[in-house]
């Protein structure tokens, strides 16, 4: 008689277990949430779906899977739960946790409290930060201050916060509460570069590191860079250690990020190749110094346009990095005025491989076959139309104050687009590369 607690399975001997596993695990008929388990006459059991065992035929396992071999159904008394099936997810841990928290202290678990605990969290070394939309039932309010030692305890880390809502103040201050422990001071590292806020004052963006990346990868030897909105130095680092900037400019007003700034250049040991500028760019005393200006705010960095055009150098000129948010359709946009919102820059330049291709050729037909091919050569990357238009119309918005500011026509050139990431449904971060040149 068999117990209660057992589970069919697969006898066979020990050299032809892993074939019939595997025979077994390819017809969906293995029983994984268990594990093998070598039985007392040397022969190893595989457990197997109770559900399945009709469809079993020892005749093909024994003649076909693994010739030779002798298979019988048995049972497995007491099995041993799987590797796999035992681990539980971070989520599971910490449900689990809390849930004997409530029942210990008298309070009723239900599936709302269970939806009411976080999916996921950021985490900066031993403090990890949970979403705003969690622990808001009235319960956890009782259940303090134990309840974030236990969440501390159940992540693994020391310190918890919460985020909030960015404020509306002229800083973007985050409005993280640290709800256990007593300093919001972090270290983040990307790419070998070392990162030190806090995060109950500085805004820190991991959706970034592509451009960080990007940047990592630029050749800026021998230039000077000048960076806006530095923040805590998210660009400003890698254009130090990794693209080896000879100077950069790091501008940026508030006074919580320029401290954690100046302290991470003497952590990366860039301190002496920057100087920092805190205080509002638009009244920035620096012109004619820049080979290369970062303009890194979203949701746009518009109203810092004018002074990225005075730090240009006068005789050279220089490229400028504009991040901007750009709103799209959602509908595919036609492949015709995609190819020709692509060029539009570049045709304006007789100079450039498409404007030649399209100035030489004879007719408006072989014009257009022109511009198309080289567009569709030159595209890297999915462009949408949208993106096209607000270049276009970024470029001349900065030919036109060069024009202005600098006293003389200067030529502007789309030499990039690149894709940061998604900001919300239909809406897009992307940075412009534009040369600017004087003519």
């Amino acid at each position: 008689m068999r117990r209660d607690d057992s589970i069919p399975a697969i006898a066979t001997q020990l050299r032809y277990a892993q074939l019939c596993r595997k025979h077994l695990e390819e017809k969906g008929i293995l029983d994984t949430r268990f594990r093998l388990q070598k039985l007392a006459d040397a022969t190893v059991a595989l457990p197997v779906l109770s559900a399945r065992v009709p469809e079993l035929t020892l005749g093909v396992l024994q003649h076909s899977v693994a010739p030779g071999s002798t298979c019988t159904i048995t049972h497995i008394q007491s099995p041993v739960p799987s590797k796999k099936s035992s681990v539980r997810s971070s989520q599971q841990q910490l449900e689990e946790a809390l849930r004997g928290l409530v029942e210990l202290r008298g309070e009723v678990w239900s599936e709302e409290l269970g939806r009411d605990l976080p999916q996921s969290w950021k985490r900066h070394g031993d403090l990890a930060i949970l979403g705003e939309a969690t622990f808001r039932q009235p319960v956890w309010k009782i259940l303090e201050p134990e309840l974030w030692e236990t969440v501390a305890s159940t992540l693994g880390v020391k310190r918890v916060a919460r985020m909030g809502r960015v404020s509306t103040d002229r800083f973007r201050t985050p409005t993280v509460t640290l709800l256990q422990g007593q300093d919001g001071w972090v270290q983040h590292v990307d790419n070998g570069i070392r990162y030190e806020f806090d995060v109950t004052k500085c805004m820190f963006s991991s959706g970034n590191i592509t451009e960080k990346l990007r940047i990592a990868s630029f050749n800026c030897s021998g230039e000077t860079v000048v960076d806006l909105y530095a923040g805590i130095g998210y660009f400003t680092l890698p254009y130090l250690v990794h693209a080896g900037a000879s100077f950069v400019h790091a501008c940026e007003w508030n006074p919580h990020a320029v401290n954690a700034l100046r302290r991470n250049l003497e952590l990366n040991g860039a301190a002496q190749r920057c100087q920092v500028h805190q205080g509002d760019n638009r009244q920035l005393s620096l012109c004619d110094v820049a080979d290369r200006v970062n303009l890194g705010l979203i949701p746009s960095s518009e109203e810092g346009w004018p002074t990225a055009c005075r730090l240009l150098k006068c005789e050279t000129g220089g490229v400028l990095h504009i991040h901007q948010n750009v709103s799209s359709h959602p509908q595919k946009p036609d492949p015709a005025l995609l190819l020709q919102n692509l060029c539009l820059q570049e045709v304006c330049d007789p100079s450039s491989p498409a404007g030649k291709a399209a100035c030489d050729s004879d007719t408006a037909d072989s014009r257009e076959s022109a511009l198309g091919l080289h567009c569709r050569d030159s595209m890297r990357i999915t462009v949408k139309a949208e993106w096209q238009a607000w270049s276009k119309a970024a470029a001349c918005r900065i030919a036109a104050l060069l024009l202005e500011i600098k006293g003389q026509p200067w030529r502007t050139h789309v030499l990039h687009m690149e894709h940061v990431k998604s900001y919300a449904p239909h809406v897009d971060h992307i940075v412009l590369d534009l040369e600017c040149r004087p003519t």
